[in-house]
């Protein structure tokens, strides 16, 4: 009776994907918060080490500032790399080290890096999946259980989602390793630096699970709540 009544799939699977990421968001916030505080030895700022990191690996890019805080992204289709305000400008470890880590991604379209396509391939159906699939499964919930083929067409939307969210984890990771790679052979930061950007790319990398997490989760909450559906008719 969960959907109709008292919905037990919501503390079930969607209370502790709520915890998860707001602790992630948390952590990022307190390891950027606590490194944007540690000036490099060397001054160099967020879009000097992005420019660093990029020609490092092979890639040449546009580096340009935008508005906000944690807005950071590399755009493989006009290879721009953009950074927030409090990174751009900024010659702290925390800056140096998320920058570094757009730049990671813009290597990774430069020599082709093969879990990047498989990601990129999926952007389209994801996009289709992310708009339709509720609203699929929430009008299939209302009409008879004959009808139940909508639901599970939108769950199956959904799972691009999910997917998505999976095929992105391995992208990050290596940005990150990428960038701490670069940091560290071309000298921009010292060791100790580097182990604060570590943290600090860390700490970013910690969101990405907890949204795979959250996804996964929420899957298994509309397949609970199509098999009840069908376990009371």
């Amino acid at each position: 009776m969960g959907f109709y009544y008292f919905d037990y799939t919501y503390f079930l699977f969607m209370v502790p994907a709520i915890i998860v990421t707001l602790a992630a968001q948390i952590y990022v916030k307190s390891a950027f918060s606590r490194y944007s505080r540690v000036r490099t030895r060397r001054g160099v700022t967020g879009a000097q080490a992005a420019d660093a990191v990029a020609r490092f690996g092979g890639a040449e890019v546009m580096i340009r500032p935008v508005a906000g805080s944690l807005t950071d992204n590399f755009d493989p289709r006009n290879h721009v790399i953009s950074l927030s305000q409090d990174v751009y400008g900024s010659s702290s470890v925390a800056a140096v080290g998320v920058a570094a880590h757009e730049a990671g991604h813009s290597v990774q379209d430069a020599v082709g890096y093969a879990p990047n396509k498989v990601r990129s391939a999926l952007v389209p159906v994801t996009n289709i999946g992310s708009r339709l699939s509720v609203p699929l499964i929430l009008i299939g919930l209302f009409l008879p259980v004959q009808y139940d083929f909508v639901v599970y067409a939108g769950i199956a939307l959904y799972g691009l989602v999910v997917l998505f969210e999976l095929a992105t984890l391995p992208v990050e990771i290596n940005a990150s390793r990428r960038a701490v790679k670069a940091l560290d052979e071309t000298g921009i930061l010292a060791p100790d630096e580097l182990a604060g950007a570590k943290r600090v790319l860390t700490a970013a990398a910690m969101t990405y699970l907890a949204a795979s997490f959250a996804a996964i989760l929420t899957l298994l909450r509309f397949l609970v709540i199509a098999g009840g559906r069908r376990d009371r008719d």
